[in-house]
Order: structure tokens, then sequence, then C-alpha cells
């Protein structure tokens, strides 16, 4: 007898299952191995992709993509084509400067998300926040220890810093900043920073770092004066 018809949201290839058997006689190594079907692969690569975006800390800034960026606004266009570039292929340190609303975060976010995309793991986090989440791992009702968030934020693939400069400058939060950035400088691991402040207001120690670790060899200062108006205003229908 024929098996009965199954249902349309089954697998036909392994009905339902979600692993097969590998077609090989008895005694062979691989006799009675369970192989994942395509269908059971597709729900991994689909259970990863969501761990990933809930780690990234991209939720609120999803919609900041290359596509809804405005590279015709004075001022912007040399910085897009260089994030454009770096989002190819992450490699050194991505550092946007620039006044309040030149697109900075715009294009950090964009790189992350187009990244993301890719099933590359990412950390998006404005600073300041960064610092209170740490400090807030102290406490007693913490689900995450200090020791685990602060290894993440050292040793992601490709981490975001936004807003650099705008932290409170005591002891503690300078020493945690350049931790984090002297792993990253010593590993080679791809980063972004944005920052509105001028380089010599900076922690020193992480302007060296980011003048070796430069992508293409520069800082890139934006000179657009407000790109969240401009882009609006002049973005083409």
């Amino acid at each position: 007898m024929e098996p009965p018809p199954l249902p349309p949201d089954v697998c036909p290839t392994c009905r339902g299952a979600g692993y097969m058997v590998a077609d090989v006689p008895y005694g062979h190594p691989r006799f009675a191995e369970l192989i994942a079907c395509a269908c059971k692969q597709t729900e991994q690569q689909q259970r990863r992709q969501g761990r990933l975006e809930q780690l990234s800390n991209l939720a609120e800034v999803r919609s900041l993509t290359f596509d809804a960026f405005n590279p015709d606004v004075p001022g912007v266009r040399k910085a897009y084509l260089r994030a454009r570039e770096f989002a190819q292929q992450p490699q050194g340190w991505l550092l946007l400067f620039g006044s309040y609303g030149a697109g900075k975060t715009h294009l950090a976010a964009a790189v992350a998300n187009a990244v993301l995309a890719r099933g590359t793991q990412v950390l998006f986090t404005v600073v300041p926040d960064l610092l209170d989440h740490l400090r807030a791992t102290y406490g007693p009702t913490s689900e995450v220890g200090y020791d685990e968030h602060f290894e993440v934020v050292r040793t992601v693939p490709l981490l975001v810093l936004d807003d650099l400069g705008t932290e409170s400058a005591t002891a503690w939060a300078r020493e945690k900043l350049y931790q984090i950035v002297n792993h990253r400088y010593n590993l080679a691991l791809p980063t972004i920073i944005t920052s509105n402040r001028a380089l010599e207001h900076l922690d020193q120690r992480i302007v060296s770092r980011m003048h070796q670790h430069a992508f293409a060899g520069e800082i890139l200062r934006i000179a657009a004066t407000d790109y969240r108006r401009a882009g609006r205003d002049e973005r083409p229908a």
C-alpha cells in the first residue's frame, strides 16, 4: 500500500522526521548515521539567524540600511562609499566622525545590518548604554554575569561603538573602554566607531589605535551639517 499523502507543510523528502539515515550497507562506518534533511538545515539556519539578530541589539535601527541612505546629501558621499566597501569585507576599523545628525549612526547601522544579513554575529551598542549594561551586571538580579557580557563585547566578530566620547568620563569608564578597544586592536577584530567629539578630547590611547587600524588608512570626517533633515528633504521620490 502507498503511504497516505503528506500535508502540504510537511517535507516530502524526510516525511517530517527532519533526518534521514545514510544509504549505506550494514558494516559501513556511516551505517545508521543520521543526516539532517535540507528542511532541518534551513530551520537550524533560521534559528541561528534569529539568535544573531537578538544578540545584535539592532532592533531599533533595522530600518537604517544603505538603500534608505541618501548619498547625494552634500558631504556624505565619501563616507557612504567607504561604508559600503567596508560592509563587503569588514577589515580594520571604520571610523566615522562628524557633528550631530551627520549620518554617522545611519552608516554604521547600515554596515551592521548588511553584515548580520550574511550570518555574521554583530553587536551594535551606544557607548554610554554599553557601560550602563556592564555596571548592571554587578547587580544581584542580573541574568548575565559581568565576565560573560564583557567577553562578548570584546570578541564579537563585528562591534559597533556608537557615540564614543558621550559617556561619563570616570576612571572606570575610561579603563573599560580601553580594555575593549585594546583587545580588539590586538586581535585585529573589525570594529566601527562613531563620534562627534574632536580627537584631542578622546582617550589618546584609543586614538592611537584608531590611527593604526583605520580602514583605508583614514578617519572619515563627515562634513554634512544635518543629514537627518537634508536626507528627508532631498531624497528623490
